[in-house]
């Protein structure tokens, strides 16, 4: 999230055993840590829980527990559409290896368009934010080529570190602004973020410094592109923090995260609960949008996050494949990091089967979330952290509206 990842697990992990304060700040991608030693090649669940102590999956398992097979089935896999994916710095190898997970697990090639958005330093595989944001970009490609692998993927790849605060922000939205005039873009997943008051002028109330960076979201919600951010890996809230932005801002969906526990074909054993380290935050600079009107009991007169959840628990995580610095293999993805470009991979597949953009896609969610509708599956357990909020009936801070049953989800739309 914004800190790049790598080993997605032992970063997320560890955020989410962090207090509130510090948590809302770890998102920059995370951290380059081994969580685990690279496989040589992916292992089926029995075998991770057997020797690795946790879950591990692939995308069919993926594909079948969101119910995407029989979208896919019909050709719905996000053809003619386009996911970009916004990272700072990028991968050098990021075509050969997702050539390599699709050889892998059977998915068709796609050419990954990378676009290097001002001066991108030449890559240095003994520099930890470089490999580290390697990482996140590894991850978030090959997690929105999971879901649908038919669609056009973008990387921008931007020179500048995104960080706590607006470092690295200009630079983004730029890119973002860019590629929404050059009609390049159905959907844009953000796995990074950052804290609202780290944002100057915060602490007196001046939220200028924040709010005039939103230029391309705004032009983006005017082209009818979708645009989605990680909800954060803090795992808690306290009051007064505010947000985690770009997914605290109200033109975003906020993809929190959840725990699926799958067998080797993808059947659920027990049913999602939220991830611990997921985050849901209050915002202090935006207002309640109108489409989380229905649920102002919890979100009260400002915005809430997450709107909706995908697999992000690292014990349950993607098998992702890289070779950008010298330990090339199979690691395991996690962190709403993974779930906002699944979620991505969502919104390609829709907007393919609808036959359009579905621009600011929160007004569909909430909306199927009033009626019950049967593409929205409610989560009612698990907790983010031990400051953070229980998964209960209906929308809460944990995992929102709840996560997705993908067809039901699809043929609800319009």
């Amino acid at each position: 999230m914004s800190t790049p990842a790598r080993a997605v697990l032992a970063a997320a992990l560890v955020a989410a055993t962090l207090p509130a304060t510090a948590a809302v700040a770890a998102a920059t991608p995370m951290i380059p840590l081994h969580h685990m030693a690279v496989q040589p090649a992916p292992l089926p669940t029995d075998q991770c829980v057997a020797q690795l102590a946790r879950h591990c999956y692939s995308p069919a398992q993926l594909q079948a527990a969101y119910d995407v097979t029989p979208l896919h089935a019909k050709g719905i896999t996000g053809a003619g559409r386009t996911i970009v994916i916004v990272d700072s710095f990028g991968s050098p190898t990021i075509q050969h290896d997702l050539e390599v997970f699709d050889k892998q697990f059977g998915l068709p090639d796609t050419q990954v368009e990378v676009l290097k958005w001002g001066e991108v330093p030449p890559f240095d595989p003994t520099d930890s934010d470089q490999t580290g944001w390697a990482g996140e970009s590894t991850l978030d490609v090959e997690s929105a080529h999971a879901v649908a692998p038919g669609a056009k993927i973008v990387l921008v790849e931007t020179g500048v570190a995104e960080t706590d605060g607006p470092v690295g922000v200009p630079e983004m939205m730029s890119a973002v602004n860019h590629l929404v005039n050059a009609g390049e873009g159905d959907v844009v997943s953000m796995s990074w973020g950052t804290g609202e008051r780290h944002f100057p002028g915060y602490e007196v109330g001046d939220y200028t410094s924040l709010t005039t960076q939103r230029y391309a979201f705004q032009n983006a919600a005017k082209h009818g592109v979708t645009l989605t951010a990680s909800s954060g890996d803090g795992g808690g809230a306290q009051p007064g923090l505010g947000g985690f932005w770009p997914s605290s801002d109200p033109l975003v969906t906020a993809v929190g995260g959840t725990h699926l526990n799958l067998d080797n074909a993808g059947k659920r054993l027990t049913a999602d609960s939220a991830w611990t380290g997921s985050g849901g935050y209050v915002s202090q600079v935006f207002d309640r949008p109108s489409y989380q009107n229905s649920v102002r009991s919890v979100v009260g007169a400002k915005r809430g996050t997450p709107d909706v959840s995908m697999d992000a628990d690292p014990d349950g995580g993607l098998w992702i494949y890289s070779s950008y610095d010298a330990t090339p293999g199979w690691w395991l993805g996690g962190g709403t990091s993974q779930s906002s470009p699944l979620f991505a991979g969502v919104v390609a597949l829709a907007d393919q089967a609808v036959g359009h953009r579905l621009g600011q896609i929160d007004n569909d969610i909430y909306r199927l979330s009033a009626q019950h509708a049967r593409g929205l599956v409610d989560v009612t357990t698990g907790q983010t952290g031990t400051t953070g909020y229980p998964a209960v009936p209906g929308y809460d801070h944990a995992t929102g509206v709840g996560t997705l049953d993908v067809a039901r989800f699809v043929s609800e739309l319009r």
